[in-house]
C-alpha cells in the first residue's frame, strides 16, 4: 500500500475521536449542562468501576490462550518502558525549563504516561474495520485489535496507579509540606521574633574547648582506617530504607485498579481450558454471562471518550503556565516518544522479542505516540475514587484547623490552602487541551508511518 493509502486508513480513527470528543464538550457547556462537573463524576465511576473492567475482561478471555501468552507477554514490558523514558525525558524538560516545584510532578505525568485506554480501543479496532487494512481479514484482526487495547489499558492502569501517581503524590507532597513550614515559620516569626531576642543569652559560637573535646572523642572513637568502611555502610543502610518506605507506601487498593483486576480474571478464563470451555463460545453452558458482561462492557469506549472531551473544556481558561512547558511537553509526547518508540520496537523484533504479528508491533509503536493519560489531567477527582472516606485527607485537614488563627489566615492567603489537595488544576486542563489537539494531527501522521515502516 502507498504511503497516501495508509493515511486514509489512519486518519478514519481520529476523526472517529475527533467527533465523540466534540459531542462531549458541548455537553459539558454550560448552556447545556449535561456533562457537568456532578455528572462527569457520576460517569467516570461507572466507567472505572463497571463498563471498563468488563470490556477488558471480556475482550481479554475471548481472544487470549496458553499459546498466545508467548507473543503477549512483552506488552507490558513495552509500556513499562514508555514509562520510564518518558519520566526521563520530563526530567530533562524540568531542568532545561525550570519548571515551578507545584507542577514538576504534573510534567513528569503527562510525559510518561500515555493514554493507553480509550484512545487504543478505538483507533486500532477502527484500522481493521477498514476494507483496505494492511493487517489482513478484518473479523480476525478486529478481535486481536480488542484483545491487544484492552490488555494495553489494564496494564497501563496498574502503572498509572503505581508509578505515576506515587511520583505525582510524592511531589505534590514535598511541595505542600515545604509550602507549609515556610508559612508557619514566616506567620510565627512577627509574633515571636521579640521574645526570642528577649530570650536568646546564647553564644552563637560554642567556646574553643568544646570543639577539641568532642573532635578529640571523635578522633579516639572513630579510627582513621574505618572512615571509609563506616560512609559505605551509611550509604547502602540509607538506600536499603529508602526502598522500604517506598514500598509501604505501595498500596495495593491503588494499583490494582478495576481494570487491571479485570484483565487479570480475563487471563484467568482465557488459559484456563475447562473454564473457558463453561463461559466462552456459542455453546459454552454459562455463555449467557460472558453476554451479559459483554452488553455492560459496550458502552465503555462512547464513554470514556466522551469524557474526555468533557474535561479538556476546563483547558480553555486562563492559566499563568509558560509556554515552553507546554511547547515540552507537547514535544516529549509526539515527537521524541514515536521516535524512540520505533527504535525500541524494531530492536525487540531484531532479538525475536514481539514474533512476526504487524499488528501486535503496530499497538507497540502506537503506545509511544499517545497524548497524556487523562487520569493525569484528573487527579484529583480519581485520587477520590480511592479516598471515598476522605480519611487520609481529613487528616491533613485537621492538622491545618488546629494552627492559630492567625495562622490559617496567613495560610489562606498565600494559597497554600488552596493547593493543599488540588495542585496544578488549571494548568492540567490547559496542558490536556493543547496536548490533544496536536495529537489530533499527530497520532494520524504517526499511525501511518508505523504502518508504512511495518509494511
Amino acid at each position: 500500500m502507498g504511503f497516501l493509502d495508509l493515511l486514509l486508513v489512519a486518519l478514519i480513527p481520529v476523526i472517529k475521536v475527533l467527533f465523540i470528543t466534540g459531542v462531549g464538550l458541548l455537553l459539558a457547556l454550560d448552556r447545556v449542562n449535561l456533562l457537568g462537573p456532578d455528572a462527569r463524576n457520576h460517569l467516570n465511576k461507572i466507567v472505572f468501576y463497571v463498563f471498563g473492567p468488563a470490556l477488558v475482561a471480556t475482550n481479554l478471555a475471548q481472544t487470549t490462550t496458553y499459546e498466545s501468552l508467548v507473543t503477549l507477554w512483552f506488552m507490558p514490558v513495552n509500556i513499562l518502558l514508555t514509562f520510564m523514558i518518558g519520566s526521563a525525558l520530563a526530567w530533562l524538560l524540568i531542568k532545561i525549563t525550570r519548571t515551578p516545584k507545584h507542577l514538576q510532578g504534573m510534567v513528569i505525568g503527562c510525559c510518561s504516561a500515555g493514554n493507553l485506554g480509550n484512545l487504543p480501543l478505538i483507533i486500532v479496532p477502527s484500522v481493521c474495520e477498514e476494507s483496505n487494512n494492511p493487517f489482513g481479514e478484518s473479523s480476525t484482526c478486529f478481535s486481536n485489535a480488542q484483545a491487544y487495547a484492552s490488555l494495553s489499558m489494564a496494564t497501563g492502569a496498574i502503572f498509572i496507579w503505581s508509578y505515576v501517581y506515587g511520583i505525582m503524590r510524592s511531589y505534590a507532597n514535598n511541595y505542600k509540606e515545604a509550602g507549609l513550614t515556610i508559612n508557619i515559620n514566616s506567620s510565627q516569626k512577627n509574633s515571636n521574633s521579640e521574645s526570642d531576642l528577649e530570650t536568646c543569652r546564647e553564644p552563637l559560637l560554642p567556646p574553643k574547648d568544646w570543639v577539641a573535646a568532642s573532635d578529640e572523642y571523635s578522633v579516639q572513637q572513630q579510627p582513621h582506617g574505618n572512615f571509609e568502611t563506616q560512609e559505605k555502610i551509611s550509604a547502602l543502610r540509607k538506600r536499603f530504607q529508602c526502598i522500604t518506605m517506598t514500598m509501604k507506601k505501595i498500596n495495593l487498593k491503588e494499583v490494582f485498579a478495576p481494570s487491571a483486576i479485570a484483565g487479570m480474571v480475563g487471563f484467568f478464563i482465557g488459559t484456563v481450558s475447562p473454564i473457558r470451555q463453561i463461559l466462552i463460545g456459542a455453546d459454552a453452558p454459562l455463555r449467557v454471562i460472558e453476554n451479559s458482561i459483554n452488553l455492560l462492557g459496550d458502552p465503555t469506549v462512547a464513554c470514556m471518550t466522551l469524557l474526555v472531551g468533557a474535561n479538556l473544556l476546563k483547558g480553555l481558561t486562563r492559566s499563568d503556565i509558560r509556554p515552553s512547558i507546554i511547547i515540552g511537553i507537547i514535544a516529549v509526547r509526539n515527537v521524541f516518544m514515536p521516535l524512540l518508540g520505533i527504535g525500541v520496537v524494531k530492536a525487540a523484533q531484531h532479538l525475536g522479542l514481539v514474533g512476526t504479528d504487524a499488528l501486535f508491533q503496530f499497538v507497540l509503536m502506537l503506545q509511544y505516540a499517545l497524548p497524556p493519560a487523562m487520569a493525569v489531567g484528573m487527579y484529583d477527582m480519581l485520587h477520590q475514587l480511592f479516598c471515598l472516606n476522605h480519611q487520609k485527607c481529613l487528616q491533613n485537614l485537621t492538622v491545618f484547623n488546629q494552627l492559630p488563627k492567625i495562622t490559617q489566615f496567613k495560610l489562606h492567603g498565600t494559597g497554600t490552602m488552596t493547593q493543599l489537595f488540588q495542585m496544578g488544576q488549571s494548568e492540567s486542563s490547559i496542558i490536556m487541551l493543547w496536548t490533544y489537539v496536536v495529537a489530533a494531527f499527530s497520532l494520524t501522521l504517526w499511525s501511518t508511518v508505523f504502518m508504512w515502516l511495518l509494511f
